[in-house]
C-alpha cells in the first residue's frame, strides 16, 4: 500500500534524509521516497498507517505535515 503526503518546510537532501529516517520507524512501513522539490512523502507499507503516527514522525524531523 502507498499513501502520499504533503510535507511543508523542506528544502534540502538533509531535509529529506531526516523525514526518511523518522517516517521509516513507523511500524509496517516497508520504503519511504521523500522528493523535496514536491514537497511530497510516499509512504509504502504492509497495511494503512495512522496518520496521526506518520504527524508525529515528521514533526519530530522538524517538519509539518501539510492536510
Amino acid at each position: 500500500m502507498q499513501t502520499t503526503y504533503s510535507v511543508e518546510g523542506m528544502t534540502c537532501a538533509h531535509c529529506a534524509a531526516s523525514v526518511k529516517e523518522e517516517v521509516s520507524e513507523i511500524a509496517g512501513v516497508t520504503d519511504v521516497d521523500v522528493d523535496v522539490d514536491a514537497g511530497s512523502v510516499v509512504v509504502s507499507s504492509d497495511a494503512t498507517l495512522d496518520t496521526a503516527a506518520v504527524d508525529a514522525a515528521i514533526a519530530e524531523a522538524g517538519y509539518r505535515l501539510v492536510s
